[in-house]
């Protein structure tokens, strides 16, 4: 049996004709490309962005307390590194038997670590590194009691060198 066909009506499906598909596939690109732009931007997530903002803002203030309390004791810290130890001349008031050196990359939080600092003479700590730091990497200085003090700064070229005491 011949269906009737339409004066000018086109005899093909409309799922065998290109037009429609064409017409389909240009939202279906642009979801396919804002998929991939999600996943784009979960696998390279920024480290400096902080999940817990409150939480880092009641730190900050905590460390504002203790750098005041550094400073109004005349705290200071002079840092050298050699190939695989940092030695840190301290002056100022310090007594304590070991001190905390947190060593920060400026760019990627994974690469941060903490060393513990002996103290080995007078006003004189040493530790070893655990991986080899460079300039513009940050550093954090604080002593392991409740009231302490904390000091800050950035590594600069003239902190390496050999001097390092053994």
């Amino acid at each position: 049996m011949n269906k009737p066909s339409l004066p000018g009506g086109d005899s093909t499906a409309w799922y065998r004709q290109f037009w429609p598909w064409f017409l389909i596939m240009l939202p279906a690109s642009v979801v396919a490309a804002s998929l991939y732009t999600m996943y784009i931007a979960y696998q390279g997530a920024d480290d400096l962005v902080v999940d817990e903002y409150y939480k880092d803002g009641l730190a900050i203030n905590r460390q504002l307390e203790k750098e005041q309390r550094s400073q109004a004791l005349g705290i200071s810290a002079g840092l050298n590194f050699s190939s695989d130890r940092v030695t840190v001349s301290m002056a100022g008031p310090v007594e304590a038997a070991s001190l905390s050196l947190l060593l920060s990359h400026p760019m990627e939080s994974d690469r941060d670590f903490t060393v513990q600092l002996a103290r080995i003479a007078p006003g004189i700590y040493q530790a070893v590194l655990p991986s080899p730091v460079a300039p513009r990497w940050h550093w954090t200085l604080t002593t392991d009691q409740p009231d302490g003090w904390r000091l800050d700064g950035d590594i600069d070229q003239h902190d390496f060198g050999n001097a390092a005491i053994e």
